[in-house]
């Protein structure tokens, strides 16, 4: 499929150099060219958000099934979704198109494994090794797989409770044995968990995401849960099992297969509201218990002490044995960023008798600009340069894949989504700068989302694609936004003028 024929090439030209002439402001420019050799430029969705096929060939329900089947985001489900399960070499082809360097996905754990354990799924198993193959075989392009997005299977959250329990530490690790052993001779990036520390939030203290949990005053419509421990406990399950999974790679697979383990977080650049000590300390403290919560113990052993005095006895404490397995246990950090936030010290909340995140937090946030979760974003690419420093700074500079970035917009929106294109340019040239002057360790960018998808928040009426499927069409048939042929000319090597967003700010 060709994207461009000559008319719509004009058209393209004309646009992107109005797109440019507003937003440069300095004649220096950027090009893919100015990033080192083997960056990688991708795009990603996530299994439950595109592949469809709920209920075939084997696959049983995770705890997102259920949570989109009680009428969360709006009613809609992802039952069939972008129907990636049955058309992922036409997706393919689009990535190719794109020139995509890799692709980041998740596999559905209970389409590999529909009891959580046990036997493989031979329909599950033949359905991704399809895919990798069609990546690498036909099209060059580098899988970067996630294990787990937001998706456990439904029976492990039944049986036990989910990551409340300490035995999905043994299951989630026999489940990346199963992977690493049937995908590890051709998947060399493998990300075990997505934004632990937003799904934790989301899903067990304020109810929003799967699985739902929360109690009250923190969440809204939850029918049990406990918002004060339940996302600390989570969380340090869910860590327990990266490293537990991340070791059994080193010890068993990575001597062979030449792979990478890391996680990812979801992060928000942060500025102090008033140039005050007190909102300094507290955009300190955010970043502690936002990033720190999760990356402090991989790299240190420990959590944050901030954590550990504002939380108290609430917060897990590891074992020895534990700390000497989660210390080191990453090779990579995946991080997410949209949004900044604006920090004010709210200290005076730690009086309350019952505390969630959030009061532990001891903050104020206002997001940046006035953005909100149902508009397009403030284009603050200085929000991700922050992030890739803070981490370079005070985590020892690890390699850093940027696993997802990008503009929402409403699903009804044109196809000449040039607030997207802005958002992207300058958010790569954020990257750009953060790795050749400030010496960041970033390995790659992906963009989110490769295509128009089913989102936890909104259902089909956010949009981050760079292609517009059309979900009335019964072929659900995709469509390039003008974001995929900026994109697509970026990759060739384009020369793009610098941003007055990141300019400004830097």
């Amino acid at each position: 499929m060709k994207l461009l024929n000559n008319n719509s090439l004009i058209v393209l030209l004309l646009l992107l150099i109005l797109a440019f002439t507003e937003v440069s402001s300095l004649e220096e420019g950027y090009s893919r060219d100015d990033f080192p050799p083997g960056f990688v430029f991708g795009s990603g969705t996530s299994a439950y958000q595109v592949e469809g096929a709920a209920e075939e060939d084997g696959r049983t329900r995770s705890i997102w099934d259920v949570f989109a089947h009680t009428g969360h985001s709006g009613g809609a489900t992802g039952d069939v979704a972008c129907d990636q399960y049955h058309k992922y070499k036409e997706d393919v082809k689009l990535m190719v198109d794109i020139g995509l360097d890799a692709y980041r996905f998740s596999i559905s754990w209970s389409r590999l494994l529909p009891s959580g354990r046990g036997p493989v799924n031979p329909k599950g198993l033949q359905y991704y090794n399809n895919l990798i193959d069609e990546l690498i075989t036909h099209a060059g392009i580098q899988p970067h797989v996630t294990l787990h997005h937001f998706d456990l299977p439904q029976v492990l959250e039944d049986e036990y409770g989910g990551w409340l329990s300490r035995e999905s530490v043994r299951d989630f690790t026999a489940y990346a044995d199963t992977c690493f052993k049937e995908f590890g001779d051709r998947v060399l990036h493998w990300t075990t968990l997505n934004e632990l520390n937003v799904f934790a939030l989301g899903g067990y203290d304020q109810g929003v995401t799967p699985p739902g949990r929360c109690s009250l005053p923190f969440g809204l419509n939850c029918t049990e849960g406990n918002s004060s421990t339940e996302p600390y406990i989570a969380v340090h399950n869910m860590l327990l099992a990266h490293a537990s999974a991340t070791n059994l790679y080193k010890k068993q697979y990575q001597h062979k297969q030449h792979g990478s383990v890391g996680l990812s977080i979801y992060t928000y650049g942060a500025a102090p509201l008033r140039n005050s000590t007190e909102d300094k300390q507290a955009t300190a403290r955010l970043n502690d218990f936002f990033i720190g919560w999760v990356l402090h113990p991989l790299v240190f052993g420990d959590y944050p002490e901030t954590m550990k005095t504002n939380v108290g006895s609430r917060l897990p404490a590891f074992t020895e044995d534990e700390s000497e397995q989660v210390k080191g246990a990453i090779d990579f950090v995946g991080v997410i960023n949209y949004m900044a936030l604006y920090v004010k010290d709210n200290s005076s909340s730690l009086k309350q008798s019952l505390h969630d995140f959030n009061i532990d937090m001891a903050v104020e946030l206002t997001l940046v600009e006035n953005t909100s979760f149902n508009n397009e974003y403030a284009n603050t690419p200085w929000s991700l340069q922050q992030v890739l420093l803070y981490i370079k700074e005070n985590y020892g500079n690890p390699p850093i894949y940027i696993a997802e970035n990008g503009q929402m917009t409403p699903q009804s929106s044109s196809l000449e989504d040039t607030s997207r294109i802005q958002y992207l340019s300058s958010h790569i040239e954020a990257v750009l700068h953060s790795l050749s002057r400030k010496g960041a360790n970033v390995r790659g960018y992906f963009q989110w989302s490769l295509m128009d998808l089913y989102e936890v928040f909104g259902g089909y009426n956010m949009s981050y694609g760079l292609y517009y499927v059309d979900f009335k069409d019964p072929y659900l048939k995709r469509y390039p936004k003008l974001s995929a042929h900026w994109y697509s000319s970026f990759l060739g090597g384009t020369l793009h003028h610098r941003s007055h967003a990141l300019s400004s700010a830097i």
